[in-house]
């Protein structure tokens, strides 16, 4: 898929909802990714963007420049992580075990994984389906050289005789998608070093021969394999391959690519080293550091899944990764359970978020008595708790404006005047192009200074598929039509800034839609849709909403369409656009209610 090089047609940073948006998906897609995991491949202090291609790949990265995730179709259903994501979390898939260095010569080539090139373990042929994200290994080497799907199911493989593709490889070490990375770098004895395989003078320690075997020349059985593997799905704009280049080239170096040990200082894993006795000692640690240091009782009731990513990682020990699937509790529901049943704390269940809530902290429990907290510096989260979200986000000021982007029908005039026609511009902006346009070529009516003359070229941009056939053209424009007129026959976008997020969005700005009905029992419902428009994550806004409100809130997929539907219990329409207006800055032209109730 990445064998040509592409350049992306645009380039996004992800906001906040799309984070979150993108980490379910992920948790979704793959759930052996624990949160510790996601944390090591999203970090929450990172910056992560996404570039998308013409052929609707989307690359997800991380802030400087590392590619970690991949979406063939761009709709999040078909998503891969990459080799660098394997990397730091190498149980993200499942692996097939290649035979030896001569199969991964193929598949680091471009070619697709074979059945005859798979070790079968003695257990035999693990299960899966087809279509399954399935990862490459090497024996002796548990960092990953591919990714891919498999195109049959195992119970069709064994019916085959274990012959034909069993992977179809969408991306491998040493690939565009590899080399897209600013700084490119291997797992090689504990740490991550910088290197571009093509270069002679990488150290021969770094040029290992136990991943690759032979003499460095390509069959013919590879080639034909390398070509029948180009085509679909792939970012074909310019062949930027060296014909001259041969396979030991591509793939030198990578026999010795080696994961972080728990030495590392990069990617510590004391973890590792700890038993299930050694977590739960360890989570109950962290959860009494933060009952006496971050959880007020002014902030509850709360839910456990604030207290765990706001509250109780941050108190963990530096560089020490805690994950609760790894303890005797397995779930962080069961976790705080035991704690509720030990009358430490108090727990329910949130019946509509299924989620448990955290409503009180028994502090002359003995166990939070006789807790001496450290004294030191709490680990920032880049989610902190409601409280001061609420303040900072309404502390942000918030910018709406309408641009516009140059059409074939303008073009013309853009190019007249030297203006850039891949720009976006402002309507004055545009409206001082066609302007600027009139006075080079003279066209103002010299007895009427308000009228102006259209050349062909001003009357194709202005009405060119816009008049009926038969129509007259017409031959003249007063000047105050001709602004509006040229900027509808632009492409409308927009921009929202809140504070040091921003985004551009094709078409015109769409409302925010407010609308309380009745339900079962009498009962009146608030359903607010399109706040992510103006930048505002539904989850938080929920959990704004439920406090200021006292009354239970949810958060759920608006069917059909993108992004969320927060549904509010109770008839609060013009107290929650209020709120829009004052607290976020929301403009009340962009908020459209409606009262079904009322008759």
């Amino acid at each position: 898929m990445f064998k040509k090089a592409a350049e992306a047609k645009s380039h996004q940073r992800l906001s906040g909802a799309d984070r979150k948006k993108l980490k379910r998906t992920i948790k979704d897609k793959f759930p052996r990714a624990s949160d510790s995991d996601l944390d090591a491949l999203l970090p929450p202090k990172v910056e992560i963007t996404v570039a998308k291609f013409q052929n609707r790949v989307h690359v997800y990265g991380v802030e400087g420049g590392f590619p970690m995730f991949f979406d063939v179709d761009g709709r999040g259903s078909d998503i891969f992580p990459t080799v660098y994501a394997l990397w730091k979390v190498p149980e993200l898939l499942p692996a097939f075990m290649l035979k030896g260095g001569e199969v991964s010569r193929f598949v680091i080539g471009g070619a697709d994984l074979m059945f005859p090139g798979i070790s079968i373990p003695s257990e035999g042929l693990p299960s899966f389906v087809a279509g399954e994200p399935w990862a490459v290994k090497v024996p002796g080497n548990p960092a990953p050289i591919a990714v891919g799907s498999t195109t049959m199911s195992s119970t069709e493989a064994l019916k085959a005789g274990l012959r034909g593709k069993a992977l179809r490889i969408t991306h491998y070490y040493g690939d565009l998608l590899w080399e897209s990375a600013e700084n490119r770098y291997v797992p090689n004895a504990g740490f991550f070093q910088d290197a571009v395989f093509e270069d002679p003078s990488i150290p021969s320690s770094f040029q290992t021969s136990n991943l690759i075997e032979g003499d460095g020349e390509t069959s013919n059985d590879q080639q034909s394999n390398t070509e029948s593997n180009e085509g679909a799905g792939s970012l074909d704009v310019n062949d930027q391959q060296d014909e001259n280049d041969p396979v030991d080239e591509i793939t030198s170096g990578v026999g010795s690519l080696k994961l972080p040990d728990a030495g590392s200082a990069d990617e510590p894993n004391e973890q590792l080293s700890l038993s299930t006795a050694d977590i739960d000692s360890l989570l109950d640690k962290c959860l009494l550091q933060a009952l006496h240091t971050t959880v007020k009782d002014k902030d509850l009731p709360m839910p456990g899944s604030t207290l765990w990513s706001n509250h109780v990682l941050p108190c963990r020990p530096s560089g020490m990764t805690l994950d609760i699937k790894k303890s005797s509790h397995k779930k962080l529901s069961k976790w705080l359970q035991a704690k509720s049943s030990a009358g430490l704390i108090s727990v329910k269940e949130d019946k509509y978020k299924k989620e448990a809530m955290l409503l009180s902290v028994n502090r002359n429990h003995v166990d939070y008595s006789s807790f001496k907290p450290e004294k030191r510096p709490v680990e920032k989260n880049d989610q902190p708790n409601v409280n001061a979200a609420n303040e900072s986000r309404s502390s942000k000021t918030l910018e709406v404006a309408e641009i516009y982007k140059p059409s074939v029908h303008v073009n013309p005039i853009f190019s007249a005047v030297g203006a850039d026609t891949g720009k976006l511009y402002s309507a004055s902006e545009a409206s001082d192009i066609v302007f600027k346009y009139i006075e080079k070529e003279g066209l103002v009516k010299q007895t009427n200074k308000s009228i102006v003359v259209l050349d062909v070229v001003l009357c194709d941009a202005l009405f060119k598929g816009a008049i009926k056939k038969g129509t007259t053209y017409p031959t003249e424009i007063h000047k105050k039509d001709l602004g509006s007129t040229f900027i509808s026959r632009m492409h409308p976008h927009h921009v929202v800034i809140r504070g040091n997020e921003s985004v551009v969005r094709k078409g015109a700005i769409k409302t925010i839609q407010i609308v309380t009905e009745r339900r079962q029992g009498n009962k009146k419902v608030t359903k607010l849709s399109g706040m992510e428009t103006f930048l505002i994550d539904a989850e938080a806004l929920a959990s704004e909403l439920q406090k200021k409100f006292a009354c239970s809130t949810t958060v759920a997929e608006l069917p059909g369409k993108k992004g969320n539907e927060v549904l509010v219990q109770g008839g609060v329409i013009d107290d929650l656009a209020k709120h829009l207006i004052e607290q976020y800055g929301v403009p009340k032209r962009f908020i459209e209610v409606l009262d079904k109730t009322k008759k």
